[in-house]
């Protein structure tokens, strides 16, 4: 709703009518989503460094799912031999 405003796609006026809230409940969001919007979007640096962060931690996550299969081929070599000394 805010951004409906905000962006110029409808006036507050329309927006209220639409969404069935009072202007002043409108006013305090928009007042409110201003002062704290450029928490959501962040700046280009945190938005590099969260992007170098996600990408070590997906090849950390590649790593580990090869680590774990050897490590259950291993098993699975491992229970072999044990099953076949008996």
């Amino acid at each position: 709703m805010v951004l409906e405003v905000v962006s110029g796609q409808r006036t507050p006026t329309e927006t209220c009518r639409a969404h069935k809230i009072h202007m002043s409940v409108l006013s305090r969001w928009r007042n409110e989503f201003l002062k704290q919007a450029y928490r959501a979007f962040g700046t280009q640096e945190v938005n590099d460094k969260a992007s170098e962060r996600i990408a070590e931690l997906e090849r950390m996550i590649g790593r580990l799912t090869m680590e774990l299969e050897v490590a259950k081929k291993a098993s699975d070599m491992w229970n072999l031999n044990e099953n076949m000394k008996w």
